[in-house]
């Protein structure tokens, strides 16, 4: 299996989720409350309100915070209409960016989105300039100590992953790891399933796009697309941001 060194993203990704968990909650309801608008209140029947309730779980969002979204977007709450949309552009090094958002202003989304290309040395590009470079995946983040890397490789291959990416260095046992384990978007329930059956600690799960390659880049250009991130995550009309940045 693949072996690289993820562990110093799994720490800062803990650390954003650490800092700023109200704005990823609010982001999470929002996307509860469109999942249940176009497919209903029941995660058994309504694929995609099942996710965001899983990250809903995985960022420790209390129940009735959840209840209250699937309530508002069944139309007996708050009745704001959001529409997903994508911006793809590209980021210092030509480093692709991905951008999924929620909103109910195009324009104001557009607007924030192109200012934070701007003021980091990107740009953004035009529909499917870069979305091509990605894969549709699932991806589960497994975090904990006294974790063996045999172990969570033979449950997620076993269950149908289709990689797992360890930490490099591996963890001495009573050291914290971060194991990144990749699916079909068709698989990843069964694969999260097995994992969670195997008692193995998951940090993180969701569908996410996966470069298929990544782009090298120096410490500076590191810095600002680190910067650009960051920027377009904290606008509250983005849910995710993807790159296909080597860092």
């Amino acid at each position: 299996m693949a072996k690289h060194n993820k562990w110093s993203k799994v720490k800062h990704r803990k650390a954003v989720v650490d800092k700023r968990r109200g704005r990823v909650w609010t982001k999470v309801a929002k996307a509860i409350m469109v999942a249940a608008k176009h497919g209903g209140g029941d995660p058994d029947s309504n694929l995609a309100l099942r996710y965001a309730m899983d990250e809903a779980r995985y960022a420790n969002m209390p129940r009735d915070t959840v209840e209250r979204a699937i309530q508002k977007g069944m139309g007996t709450g708050d009745t704001s209409t959001f529409e997903a949309v994508r911006y793809e552009g590209y980021a210092p090094g030509g480093v692709a960016v991905v951008v999924d958002a929620l909103t109910d202003n195009r324009t104001r989304t557009i607007y924030m989105v192109r200012e934070a290309f701007e003021d980091h040395d990107g740009n953004v590009g035009t529909s499917g300039c870069v979305a091509y470079m990605f894969q549709n995946r699932g991806q589960i983040l497994v975090v904990g100590t006294g974790l063996s890397d045999e172990k969570i490789i033979d449950v997620a291959l076993e269950a149908g992953a289709l990689d797992v990416i360890s930490p490099e260095p591996l963890p001495a046992s009573d050291e914290e790891g971060g194991w990144t384990v990749l699916t079909e978007v068709q698989q990843f329930n069964t694969v999260k399933a097995a994992l969670e059956k195997a008692k193995l600690p998951i940090e993180e799960a969701s569908l996410a796009m996966v470069p298929e390659d990544t782009v090298g880049v120096s410490e500076e250009q590191a810095r600002n697309i680190e910067a650009l991130i960051e920027a377009l995550e904290e606008l509250d009309d983005v849910q995710k941001v993807y790159t296909n940045a080597g860092m």
